[in-house]
Formats: structure tokens, C-alpha cells, sequence
């Protein structure tokens, strides 16, 4: 008979052997002790990177950053009773933004819960309808199949991926002892085995008719985040030389930086869009669009309004749909090219192009904190942008430009929690990252600066003094609105940097955050930056 704590480690050792399989290279673990036998797994696995995080909220969004960045399930790991609860988060996040995640709880014994045994709880119902599927694992047991494990593995690897990406949870309890009594050889890896996705092949007939309604007539084209996907910029923009048509694309639609073409693009519509005409139809891409002038513009009625979306799920809160086409977006583009709508007439879009033109000095302006970090940017940096005021103040004022810039964000609930710990996830992966954040998002989430160690990481705070976004909405005529609503804190960042081995500067001006950033970079390692305004 197999010692129990041997038992729990062997069995750990099958369920990681089925995550490797099933194509599972990255996991974020919090120290804790019913978790031992797993986390023993994870760190003996040679295939797995594995990074150790104390606090599991910024466990969570640091995994979270991780799958952003790769687009495969990370798997998460904490011990029983509270801990997998700090995850709810970012696992509400993960769900909407349709990111892929690997939820593992250990957990006490069956004959535990219910009788007051110290941190237990029900956790498989932690995670409510923020979960794609939930999964209720045995207590190891003697004689257990290996091959179940792995397609267990398998099937919720699969379950995270889509068609609708997202969190899966798996709890698995574990008897003591929870330290192995003796040496057990590493395991053989099961054959790859995952699940297949759907193709996103688009209706044919659906985009020959959409093909039909739109041709020759004054339409445009929104574009909101997406994950990135090879070809889309070039299948998009020939799609919109091909209808003529504008392209107004966030920051976070992957358009606005790069070597394709961007003749069709607008990205400074937040100046002139209110007094613009509609057109006649609205082909959309992507998340609903962040800022309000760009909701309003889509939310105008127009014989056709079509999004076409790779993921199963109803995008459209303007409720302005007429068609819903399921399908991969760069397959879409290449249909609709390979059925050649005729273009509208070109005054269409020069209506739009000429006031697109007024407003291109904002962001060459020397008062423009934004185009200062844009410039400073290298070739290929990853930046994560946060919410409320700073993700706002990207798309109004970013501009455009021929370098590659992956640009990021937390807009699945547009949280402002767990925005650092995010960034630094994804720094794990790419080697650096620049992140622009407000204050309040700064504070919010100033325990993930400890992620920030060793990495190639340069984290600009914009100080205005509170929660500035608030200034721009109805409750700012409140008398309330210093106490209630902006919150000014009185944090010395300098402090929160030297707490955590970080260089920190302060600037004044776009001037100097230029030449700051331009230093940061050069020197390389993790940076505070903050810009008061």
C-alpha cells in the first residue's frame, strides 16, 4: 500500500504530466500547504515555467497578463479556504475579456468539510457563472488511472481555450500528509492530446449578402481590442481599400501601429466624430469601443450594422445589431475581399479624411504626455494601459505610426485592480514592458510592485490627484465629489519604489518623461515613473 503522502505527490505528477500534454507551459503558484503535492509537481516539471507569487490577487492578474500575452491557459495554483477567493478578480476579468485560464484550488478531504474543520470552505461554487466549467476532483486513492488524469487535463485545457476562452476550475482535495515520504521518479509525459477548435470558417451565403448590402454605398468600419491575430491589420486594411471606407480603430484593435498599410485609419475622431455622418452601414471588429464619442457614433441607427465576432457570445449592448456573423476575423476579411464589393464614391471618405487632418496636431503637441511615451517607445515594447483616464487618453491622443506596438489592457470589466500585476505578467513572457497608469490604479494595486523584481519593466503613474476620471462625469457638481468620488491621496511613490528595490523618478513635463523613458530603457530594469500633472 502506497504511503499517502507519496500517493498524493504521484497522482500530482499525472495531473501535470496531462496539463504539459495537453500544451499547458506556464504556472503561477502561491505558497501554502494543502497545496504542497501540486505545487511539488509544478516545480519538478522541467516543461512548466513556474513563478511564485505571495499574494494570490496578484497571483491571479499576474496569470492573467501571462495568457494575455501567449493566448494558451495558464494554470494557477493556491491552497485551500480564502486564498483561491483573492482570484475572483481576475477570474471575472479573465471571463469577459475571453482570456484562458487553469483555475486549481487544493482543498481539504470530503469527510472535512461541513463539521467546522479550519479553512475549509465551498469552493467549487466560489467562482459562480465567471467559470467556462468547474471540475470536483477525487481525493487520491490507490490504484488511480493515469489516463484519466491526462484526459482530464486535456478536457479543461480544451474548455479554456474557446470556443469562448476563459477560466476553468479545478478543485482538488488532498488527504495529509502532504510531503511525499520518499523519492518518486519524474513521469513520462503522455502524446499531445488537445482539443480542437472551431475553424471560424464564415457562412459563405451570409457574407456574399453582406457583401451585396454594403457594396457602393458610404459606410464605415470600427475596430475595438483584439486579441492579436497574424494578418488581420493587412486582410482589415485591404478590405477598407477595397470599400473605401474609413477605419476608426482603437488603441487596443492592434491597427494603429504597425507597417500595413494605414491610409484608411482615424484615430483622432474623438475630436470630430459628434458632428460626422453615419453613412449607411457599420461593419464592426472587436470589443465595444472605450470612449463615449465612438459608443455614440456606433450606437447611431444605420440600415446595416454587422460585427463579426470569432467568439459565441451576444456583443451589443447599443442593441443596433442586424447581423452577428461568428467567424475568425482575418477569414471574414479574405471572404468579403474574394466577393470584390464595388467602393463608394470617393467624396465619402474625404468628408471624413479632411476633418480626420484638422485634428492631427493634438498629438504632436508638446503638452502631450502621450505622444511623449509614444515617441519614446521602442520598436516592438509591449505597453499596458490602465483604466479610467489613461486608456481614454491613449485613444484620443496616441496618433499612429509605422513601429509595431502591442498595446494592452484589463477591459473586460475595466477594472482598475490587479492593472501592475497584469503588466508584469506580461513581461514575464516578452522580457519587458512599459505600463501607464493613473494614481488611484497605482495604489490600488501597489503589493504587485513586488512582481516587478529583476524585470525589464518601466511603470509610468500619472499623479492628477485622485480619480480624475470622475471630473469628466455628472458627479463632479456633487458637493461630495472631494470625499466621495476623487479620494486625493497623500502616497509618496518614491517610498512604494524604494520598498521594493525599484529606481523611481519624478517629472513635470512630456519633455522630461521623453528623456526619462529614453534613460529607463537604456538602463533596463524595473522603473517608477511618476508624472504629476
Amino acid at each position: 500500500m502506497t504511503e499517502p503522502g507519496t500517493l498524493n505527490f504521484l497522482w500530482s505528477q499525472q495531473l501535470v504530466a496531462g496539463f504539459v500534454a495537453a500544451g499547458v507551459r506556464h504556472a503561477v503558484i502561491s505558497p501554502g500547504s494543502r497545496s504542497t503535492p501540486l505545487a511539488l509537481a509544478l516545480l519538478r516539471q522541467p516543461r512548466i515555467a513556474c513563478e511564485m507569487v505571495i499574494d494570490e490577487r496578484c497571483a491571479a492578474f499576474f496569470a492573467l497578463g501571462i495568457a494575455k500575452a501567449t493566448r494558451a491557459p495558464v494554470l494557477l495554483l493556491a491552497t485551500s479556504g480564502s486564498a483561491p477567493a483573492n482570484w475572483l478578480p481576475a477570474v471575472v476579468e479573465a471571463s469577459q475579456a475571453g482570456v484562458p485560464l487553469l483555475l486549481v484550488s487544493a482543498d481539504r478531504p470530503a469527510e472535512l468539510h461541513g463539521c467546522g474543520a479550519n479553512q475549509t470552505i465551498d469552493q467549487l461554487a466560489l467562482f459562480g457563472p465567471h467559470v467556462r466549467a468547474r471540475h470536483a476532483l477525487d481525493a487520491p486513492h490507490e490504484g488511480f488511472a493515469p489516463a484519466r488524469l491526462h484526459a482530464l487535463a486535456a478536457q479543461a485545457c480544451a474548455q479554456a481555450r474557446g470556443p469562448l476562452p476563459g477560466p476553468v476550475h479545478l478543485n482538488q482535495p488532498f488527504r495529509e500528509p502532504l510531503v511525499p515520504a520518499s523519492d518518486c521518479p519524474p513521469v513520462e509525459v503522455p502524446p499531445l492530446l488537445r482539443g480542437v477548435a472551431p475553424d471560424g470558417v464564415p457562412d459563405a451565403v451570409a457574407v456574399r449578402e453582406l457583401a451585396r448590402r454594403i457594396a457602393g454605398r458610404p459606410g464605415a468600419i470600427v475596430c475595438g481590442e483584439l486579441p492579436a491575430s497574424p494578418g488581420f491589420a493587412e486582410a482589415l486594411t485591404a478590405l477598407a481599400a477595397q470599400l473605401d471606407c474609413p477605419v476608426l480603430a482603437e488603441p487596443l484593435s492592434g491597427l494603429r501601429f504597425g507597417r500595413h498599410d494605414r491610409s484608411q485609419l482615424c484615430v483622432r475622431y474623438d475630436d470630430w466624430l459628434p458632428t460626422a455622418p453615419t453613412g449607411e452601414w457599420l461593419l464592426r471588429f472587436g470589443a465595444f469601443p472605450v470612449t463615449k464619442t465612438l459608443q455614440q457614433y456606433v450606437a447611431r441607427a444605420r440600415a446595416v450594422h454587422a460585427l463579426v465576432d470569432p467568439w459565441p457570445r451576444w456583443n451589443d449592448p447599443v442593441h443596433r445589431l442586424t447581423d452577428l456573423l461568428h467567424a475568425d476575423p482575418v477569414a471574414f476579411c479574405r471572404a468579403m475581399l474574394a466577393e470584390r464589393p464595388a467602393s463608394v464614391e470617393p467624396a465619402w471618405r474625404a468628408v471624413l479624411a479632411e476633418r480626420e487632418m484638422a485634428a492631427a496636431d493634438l498629438a504632436n503637441s508638446p503638452d502631450n504626455p502621450i505622444a511623449a511615451l509614444i515617441a519614446a517607445l521602442p520598436e516592438g515594447m509591449p505597453l499596458f494601459v490602465g483604466n479610467s483616464l489613461a486608456v481614454r487618453d491613449l485613444d484620443r491622443a496616441s496618433g499612429s505610426a509605422d513601429k509595431h506596438l502591442p498595446i494592452y489592457a484589463n477591459r473586460g470589466v475595466s477594472g482598475i485592480d490587479g492593472n501592475l500585476s497584469t503588466a508584469l505578467g506580461i513581461a514575464a513572457v516578452t522580457g519587458r514592458v512599459v505600463a501607464l497608469v493613473g494614481d488611484l490604479t497605482c495604489q490600488h494595486d501597489i503589493g504587485g510592485l513586488a512582481l516587478a523584481a529583476g524585470r525589464d519593466a518601466v511603470i509610468v503613474v500619472v499623479n492628477n490627484g485622485g480619480g480624475g476620471i470622475f471630473e469628466l462625469l455628472p458627479q463632479r457638481a456633487l458637493p461630495e465629489f472631494e470625499r466621495g468620488w476623487k479620494m486625493p491621496q497623500d502616497i509618496d511613490f518614491s517610498h512604494a519604489a524604494q520598498t521594493f528595490g525599484i529606481t523611481f523618478l519624478r517629472v513635470d513635463s512630456p519633455e522630461e518623461l521623453h528623456a526619462v523613458l529614453t534613460r529607463a530603457f537604456a538602463a533596463g530594469g524595473p522603473h517608477l515613473i511618476e508624472l504629476r500633472q
